[in-house]
């Protein structure tokens, strides 16, 4: 009977009948925590302990990636990934996207995409594989290839669709008139080359200018580049002459096709909806940048050439599901740990599902518009 009525777990630890530590009289012994000087890592000969080795290596190509060192840096990255023990996935997560970054840096971008995809491939929860596509998208942003960036943003907005700021991103994207943007309706495509920067490869969407148009918070760290800094600085040489009176939102909408206009519109009223549904919840300088981002957005709608019934059916079918309490689950989302195989189906496979999901239901329309531009433009000639 005793055995029956035994309940699991009903046992008592050991330790419940140990004597209990006799208090010292008078006060407690003061804490002293453990200060540390400036790049102590430095001053550590070795160390008897392996992954306190391992860490201060660790800093030491953290600081050297900090200082713009980036082949010192991806030594000490290397050396660490080797003497990992197989159980430590932290780490070796960190060194390995550590090393993805220097690659990208160094101009190496088919390694860094290789280490990328790795990292994507074995991620295990959602944090792990945002992390991953912002990496992805530093390094396709670092190498100017837009229809890559696009893609990258796109599965990044299938993760997170709430998050206002990587749709503010993707209205740049479709903007820059870069090479291999898909635009299946277009008849002709003008494509124009970027140039290239060292300083594109240090900041993302700068605040600064006159020809960033959109102050979008970086989605991803420091080092991921998406920056229109090469761009800007020739838009504001251009910007000094007499005669130039066009805006450079004109500019990059002209250099576009219309469909491609219109999946930046759609993507820019977006954003507009989410930063109008959180901006009761904030104050101060969040949202004095809502605010902002908002006019900007508003201003930037002006250089479009659509209709107001065409705006307005756009509006209604991007805000289709925006719900309080779906932005609130955005913003106070768990880290869900699905495996492998379940994450895969949460991020969409090509950029064709993506815009037929976002954009399909009013592609039509504009195709017929631009059918209808393009023969008013023949008569014209």
């Amino acid at each position: 009977m005793e055995t029956e009525c035994w309940l699991l777990g009903g046992e008592f630890e050991d330790s419940v009948f140990e004597p209990r530590p006799e208090r010292r009289p008078g006060p407690p012994a003061s804490y002293r925590a453990k200060r540390c000087e400036p790049q102590w890592f430095y001053e550590e000969v070795g160390s008897n302990d392996a992954a306190e080795a391992l860490t201060i290596k660790k800093f030491k190509g953290d600081l050297a990636y900090r200082r713009h060192e980036y082949q010192k840096a991806l030594k000490e990255y290397s050396s660490i990934s080797e003497n990992l023990t197989p159980t430590n996935f932290a780490m070796k997560r960190d060194v390995e996207e550590g090393q993805a970054r220097c690659l990208a840096h160094l101009g190496r971008h088919t390694e860094a995409l290789g280490i990328a995809a790795n990292l994507e491939n074995k991620a295990t929860n959602t944090d792990h594989l945002t992390t991953v596509l912002c990496l992805e998208l530093a390094i396709c942003s670092s190498l100017q290839n837009v229809e890559k960036t696009i893609f990258c943003l796109q599965k990044l907005i299938s993760l997170h669709p709430f998050n206002p700021w990587h749709w503010g991103r993707l209205a740049e994207a479709y903007l820059d008139p870069g090479p291999a943007l898909p635009a299946p309706c277009a008849s002709s495509h003008k494509q124009s080359s970027f140039t290239s920067s060292d300083k594109s490869i240090k900041s993302s969407f700068p605040h600064s200018g006159k020809d960033c148009l959109l102050c979008f918070p970086e989605a991803v760290p420091e080092s991921s580049v998406f920056s229109m800094e090469a761009n800007s600085g020739n838009n504001q040489k251009n910007a000094k002459g007499p005669n130039n009176s066009q805006s450079p939102v004109a500019g990059k909408s002209e250099a576009v096709s219309p469909e491609t206009q219109m999946k930046a519109c759609a993507s820019l009223i977006r954003t507009r909806l989410l930063l109008q549904l959180t901006q009761s919840q904030q104050t101060s300088f969040a949202l004095e940048r809502n605010l902002r981002t908002q006019q900007e957005i508003e201003d930037k709608m002006k250089a479009f050439s659509f209709k107001e019934d065409a705006l307005l059916l756009i509006a209604e079918v991007m805000g289709e599901d925006i719900v309080p309490e779906k932005i609130k689950d955005e913003v106070h989302t768990e880290v869900k740990c699905v495996g492998s195989a379940a994450l895969t189906s949460l991020v969409i496979a090509s950029s064709k599902e993506f815009e037929d999901r976002w954009f399909g239901k009013f592609k039509d329309h504009f195709c017929s518009y631009e059918n209808q531009l393009h023969t008013e433009i023949q008569i014209l000639a």
